[in-house]
């Protein structure tokens, strides 16, 4: 299916770029207007683009259905300070409850039962049961339409972040499976990241890795290692040569009981380095690949 955005509705447009363009995280802002209204609310169209300035941006857009703007974009245009407080999965009923459209002067904290605990550095409170929150000086609001579901990108640079000791590991930095997060799929959908579906990826170190189109044509053209493999194998920094001291039971296995049948013994040789692969032995799926030669 291919679709030209121009032929869809505002509603249709939103549908389908929300389902497509998940997970995104929530930004939990927690904001006050010029009379010391407070407002709560959460926005997923949220990320962090610098580190230094330290620079989040979030998205209050105009509602699709009446083009009316929301009382957190409201209160930034008139006290230029946020909270962003981070949400995990111990709070995210809560958090959906105060996305509620409550009129002007209810206050979120209230109606979705989180406790208020004041900024070091700003006026809005933050929200005490978040893990992290971050306190934020909003530097530039850009508005990037006039009709319903238009954007205005709030730019807003981190003063002070507030973490809670407990998701942090032993070196005092944050330990990913120790949060929860949640994040914002399409309609009523969401995750939750979890220690079930975390996992790693190595990162390209400061020497480059020798590509895909690097690879030995019967690596790259195999039918039984996938893309994903293909990228880890060609993660390294030189060609691997097959080390004579390399000893497997499981490959010293393979080459007796299939030699007399090359073809098959390639694809068990496949079959095996795939298993290394998947669980993250690259140098020793090599020596299993190069077995082959």
């Amino acid at each position: 299916m291919i679709i030209k955005m121009e032929a869809l509705s505002a509603v249709e447009k939103q549908n389908y770029l929300q389902h497509a363009i998940v997970p995104r995280p929530i930004c939990f802002a927690s904001t006050i207007d010029k009379e010391g209204n407070i407002n709560l609310s959460p926005f997923s169209f949220f990320n962090m683009f610098s580190s230094q300035p330290p620079i989040v941006v979030f998205s209050p857009s105009r509602r699709v259905r009446d083009n009316t703007t929301k009382h957190t974009l409201q209160n930034v245009l008139e006290v230029p300070e946020v909270v962003i407080n981070i949400v995990d999965y111990n709070m995210v009923q809560q958090v959906s409850l105060s996305s509620c459209e409550y009129p002007k002067g209810v206050n979120e904290f209230e109606k979705a039962g989180f406790t208020m605990e004041p900024s070091t550095t700003i006026k809005p409170p933050m929200v005490k049961e978040s893990k992290i929150k971050m306190e934020c000086r909003v530097n530039e609001v850009k508005p990037l339409g006039t009709e319903g579901g238009a954007g205005n990108l709030v730019i807003a640079e981190v003063l002070v972040m507030h973490i809670d000791d407990g998701i942090l590991d032993a070196h005092q930095k944050i330990d990913q499976t120790k949060i929860n997060h949640v994040a914002r799929l399409g309609g009523d959908w969401y995750c939750k990241v979890d220690s079930t579906n975390l996992f790693k990826v190595e990162k390209p170190n400061t020497q480059l890795g020798i590509g895909v189109d690097a690879l030995p044509d019967a690596i790259r053209n195999s039918t039984i290692l996938t893309g994903n493999n293909l990228g880890q194998l060609a993660n390294v920094h030189d060609m691997p040569d097959a080390d004579p001291a390399f000893t497997d039971d499981t490959l010293k296995n393979i080459v007796q009981y299939f030699s007399i049948n090359p073809d098959e013994m390639d694809k068990e040789l496949h079959r095996y380095a795939k298993k290394l692969l998947d669980d993250g032995k690259v140098r020793e799926a090599w020596q299993v690949l190069l077995a082959d030669n």
